[in-house]
């Protein structure tokens, strides 16, 4: 693994094939600024290729997730001049944020978010790119965007995916703010726990099958749901089809069925480097 850079607005810490990211900015609920935009990207850009990392669990440090955009940010690209021919200071900001989550929602890698307190804008639309979501007992989540004026711009078609225009609807124009348990209803988070224990267990046991999964199978399966409504059927189940004999034929397939022959656990299980 190569060195991970140092970060002002993030903790990183691996442990075996897990890379834990912990949003540090607890004096502002973990509200996601500019740099922490940019250091995110910059961790899913290093990581991409990385084989020892496996999965990417993202929590907040000090019992809140992300509470949203930076109100400071805002001030700044507020106070910036237009100038002719570039784009407006908070079109730029906006976008940032809009393709370091596509990045994230698109990587490779597993990505499980452990929610706590406040799961706010930017916050949300993180939790519903991930691949697993956790929610702990404090979880509130909340698409405030146009009950303070704007809109939920880059967030708005993550939530979609996630859990359908219908609802979608229902939690942004209403600028919705909701528990853990109707986030699990919903299918924003998939489990919720009612301790910190409890939220500490799912976060392991997701792990541990992470671990018995083989890494570029996965990878290839979450590039594979990514085209599902993209792209007609039948092209779908060709590209799938080639992936699949691509598979079978590689080292990870020859593994997996000889695991099984001789009743034994494949070799990636078994790595934590």
């Amino acid at each position: 693994m190569e060195q991970l850079p140092h970060c002002e607005t993030l903790l990183l810490e691996k442990h075996g094939p897990a890379l834990l990211l912990t949003i540090n900015r607890p004096d502002v609920r973990n509200a996601m600024s500019l740099q922490m935009v940019a250091e995110l990207a910059t961790i899913f850009t290093q990581i991409e290729h990385d084989d020892s990392i496996r999965a990417v669990v993202i929590r907040g440090k000090d019992g809140h997730f992300c509470a949203g955009g930076d109100i400071k940010d805002m001030a700044g690209a507020r106070g910036q001049k237009t100038e002719e021919g570039q784009h407006d200071p908070f079109y730029k900001l906006n976008r940032a944020f809009g393709q370091m989550i596509q990045q994230v929602n698109e990587s490779p890698k597993v990505v499980i978010a452990v929610t706590e307190g406040a799961v706010m804008g930017g916050g949300f639309g993180l939790a519903c790119v991930s691949d697993v979501a956790i929610a702990g007992p404090t979880a509130k989540f909340g698409m405030p965007e146009t009950s303070l004026g704007v809109i939920p711009a880059q967030i708005a078609p993550f939530v979609v995916e996630r859990i359908g225009l219908t609802q979608a609807r229902r939690l942004a124009l209403l600028g919705l703010r909701i528990d853990a348990e109707e986030a699990c209803a919903l299918g924003i988070v998939h489990q919720t726990a009612d301790t910190e224990a409890g939220v500490d267990e799912l976060l392991a046991q997701a792990l541990e099958r992470v671990r018995l999964c083989a890494p570029h199978a996965t990878a290839e399966t979450k590039a594979l749901l990514h085209r599902v409504g993209h792209e007609p059927m039948h092209k779908l189940l060709d590209g799938a089809a080639e992936k699949f004999a691509k598979a079978i034929r590689g080292p990870e397939g020859a593994e997996g069925t000889l695991a099984f022959m001789q009743k034994r656990s494949p070799k990636w299980a078994n790595n934590d480097e």
